[in-house]
């Protein structure tokens, strides 16, 4: 098989992260793009219509494409567990959450940096920021005690999303009022699996 992603690409750490953790790593082809939403890589729009990444292609099947459903593929081909029945309804909440903050960031780096200057909105960027302040929030106040519990895709999901906000968004400081998930994410971000998937821009 073969991943198709970017260095930076927030969504692709979420499967690489996967990988690692289901000890799927050796079994993918890791596909380096540069590829942006206004200039798409022609790897890319073959292997997703929408021209998105990540995408993973199967050697005998359709290319599989969103995060969400490749880190699922990945689970269920490994066995590995990381959207337990008990907890799956609660997991598959967690993901959504994180991958709804990532949107919000993802689209206020590419107005900052795709859009010429005098087209940005500020009032647009607050109103997507405001999406990422809202969902760290829910994350501190409601879902530590899932956060702290055994490892799930939710845990992962969250992780990379808050990797990201430290990667292009840092100055707008997340973890102020956030404590708890602060700490979390310090301890967290210190597993294998996320020191070895830290995002860098490409050269």
């Amino acid at each position: 098989m073969k991943l198709i992603s970017a260095s930076a690409s927030p969504f692709g750490r979420k499967v690489k992260v996967a990988l690692i953790e289901t000890g799927q790593l050796d079994d993918v082809e890791l596909v380096a793009v540069k590829t942006t939403a206004i200039a798409v890589d022609p790897i890319v729009q073959a292997a997703n219509p929408m021209g998105k990444i990540p995408a993973l292609i199967r050697p005998d099947a359709p290319a599989l494409y969103d995060s969400r459903v490749i880190c699922r593929f990945l689970d269920a081909r490994a066995n590995a567990g990381l959207y337990p029945d008990q907890r799956l309804w609660d997991v598959l909440t967690l993901e959504a959450t994180a991958d709804a903050i990532l949107d919000a960031a993802v689209l206020i780096t590419y107005e900052g940096r795709l859009r010429a200057k005098e087209q940005q909105s500020t009032a647009w960027t607050d109103a997507q920021w405001s999406k990422v302040t809202n969902g760290v929030a829910a994350l501190n106040n409601k879902w530590m005690s899932h956060l702290n519990g055994p490892l799930d895709m939710g845990q992962i999901a969250v992780g990379c999303a808050l990797g990201y906000l430290d990667f292009r968004h840092d100055a707008r400081n997340w973890r102020k009022d956030n404590d708890a998930l602060a700490k979390w994410f310090a301890d967290f971000s210190q597993r294998d699996s996320m020191q070895a998937t830290i995002p860098v821009d490409p050269k």
